[in-house]
């Protein structure tokens, strides 16, 4: 199961036309260990913000929607640098249910 999950992801990252992830599950079935494990697998840096009930991160997103900001503020949060095709952001939180972060996704 790990393998084909871990190649799912892998084709994930390859696509030219790659949008945002979102990994939707039961909890505590492991969706934050095998990204973690696939961001050390296949990127340089791991950028893991868990959104649930910490406001400062939450209130990232009710500012604006400017991207260099956010991922600079990510960058600060998580002590990684924040490097196009070299980081992965990992988001742990029940995102779906958040309208101001979906939109930015």
């Amino acid at each position: 199961m790990k393998r084909t999950i871990i190649s799912q992801l892998k084709s994930w990252k390859e696509s030219p036309y790659r949008k945002p992830l979102i990994l939707a599950g039961a909890r505590q079935v492991g969706k934050t260990y095998i990204l973690k494990e696939f961001g050390k697998q296949e990127y340089d840096n791991v950028a893991y913000i868990n959104c649930d009930g910490n406001s400062e991160i939450a209130d990232i997103f009710e500012e604006n929607y400017d991207m260099s900001r956010i991922l600079m503020i990510i960058g600060a949060i998580t002590k990684q640098p924040i490097v196009p095709g070299k980081t992965l952001i990992i988001g742990s939180s029940d995102i779906s249910s958040d309208t101001t972060v979906m939109q930015c996704v």
